[in-house]
């Protein structure tokens, strides 16, 4: 059998009451790099992207319709930012993309293409859930941090793109706020509600669930998280000094 051949994800922007820059035309079509590799495999693949500005209410609507062989998904979204609206509305798409996947069963093709927006947690070095075990057991915060290094840069990379969402806290980012204080912020997060996490879920996924209540939390509290995440550090520094 020959091997299943990519294919590229046709992108047809329809744009009504609202000026599309250049500029954010190509931020849009790097946003859409997640679901491009979800749907690389597939025979047919053509996204339509509705954007229709809304004078009265001051926002813009986004529409995605991802036309597949088989089957046609369409996902909603608005806001006064067009970005913010497009991400949310491309998020959703790739969840219900996921769906679709899974009521068509394990075809090997589109699981070799599976590489998505979660790949970047998926390290390729394996989480020792026992060394996570026993750093939350002993309470070293330190040990959890090494064990799940591997996780850092993907962790960092996807939080790099999350804050997109919201413009309020990115605004903030380098004035106050860096993306390392997320990242840490996510694992500190982690490592208090571990023992909330279910075996059945891989670690990479379950951290990455806890990316948008953690930046929801800085936007709205950012004082007391940043504090958190000087705390953390410090312990961190002090355990390692032990060591």
């Amino acid at each position: 059998m020959e091997p299943a051949t990519e294919r590229k994800l046709q992108v047809i922007f329809d744009v009504h009451q609202y000026k599309l820059s250049a500029g954010e035309e190509q931020l849009l079509h790097d946003d859409l790099e997640g679901l491009a590799k979800q749907v690389a495999y597939f025979p047919l693949a053509d996204l339509r992207v509705l954007i229709q500005g809304n004078p009265r209410s001051n926002d813009v609507s986004v529409k995605l319709t991802l036309l597949l062989s088989g089957t046609t998904l369409v996902t909603n979204d608005h806001d006064a930012v067009l970005q913010t609206a497009f991400l949310r509305a491309v998020d959703a798409m790739i969840e219900n993309l996921r769906a679709y996947k899974q009521r068509l069963g394990n075809v090997t093709e589109i699981q070799k293409a599976e590489k998505g927006t979660h790949q970047e947690l998926h390290s390729p070095v394996v989480i020792d859930p026992a060394a996570l075990d026993q750093a939350v057991a002993n309470g070293d915060f330190a040990a959890f941090r090494t064990a799940t290094l591997a996780l850092e840069e993907g962790l960092r990379k996807r939080i790099g793109r999350w804050v997109q969402r919201y413009p309020q806290l990115q605004a903030r980012i380098g004035k106050g706020i860096e993306i390392e204080d997320i990242v840490e912020d996510v694992f500190l997060a982690a490592f208090e509600a571990y023992e909330h996490h279910s075996a059945d879920v891989p670690f990479g996924e379950w951290l990455e669930s806890l990316i948008d209540p953690t930046v929801k939390a800085l936007q709205n509290h950012s004082d007391e998280e940043l504090e958190n995440v000087r705390m953390a550090r410090t312990a961190r520094t002090v355990e390692q000094g032990q060591a």
